[in-house]
């Protein structure tokens, strides 16, 4: 079973190798989309609770980013740099973990599955 939520944080960013106006400082209204796939419990019902999902994603990604310069976390902060970041700090603690999307606009988002 895949279960996915979603969360949104705000953050500001600069990209330093850019050619274009995104090399100057400015922020986005990012959502994150983590999907973990699992087997259901026959006891309970569930593949993961969604507020134990949530309580992962919280600690180890959005309250980092939230209302954050992401350049002071990481160099070159691309939604692409952003994604393996995330994925590589909530892969040891979410089973299953399949897929992330990072939306950087409503329009534009990047998927990552992992190496």
């Amino acid at each position: 079973m895949i279960v996915r939520r979603k969360f949104d944080f705000e953050a500001a960013h600069h990209l330093p190798h850019h050619p274009g106006k995104c090399r100057d400082p400015h922020g986005h209204s990012y959502r994150l989309v983590v999907s973990v796939d699992r087997p259901v419990d026959p006891h309970s019902g569930l593949a993961i609770d969604f507020s134990d999902l949530k309580h992962v994603v919280q600690a180890e990604v959005v309250d980092l980013l939230d209302h954050k310069n992401v350049n002071d976390i990481m160099d070159n902060p691309t939604a692409e740099v952003m994604s393996v970041w995330i994925w590589n700090r909530l892969l040891p603690r979410l089973d299953g973990l399949v897929e992330i999307e990072l939306h950087e606009t409503r329009k534009c988002s990047v998927v990552y599955r992992g190496e």
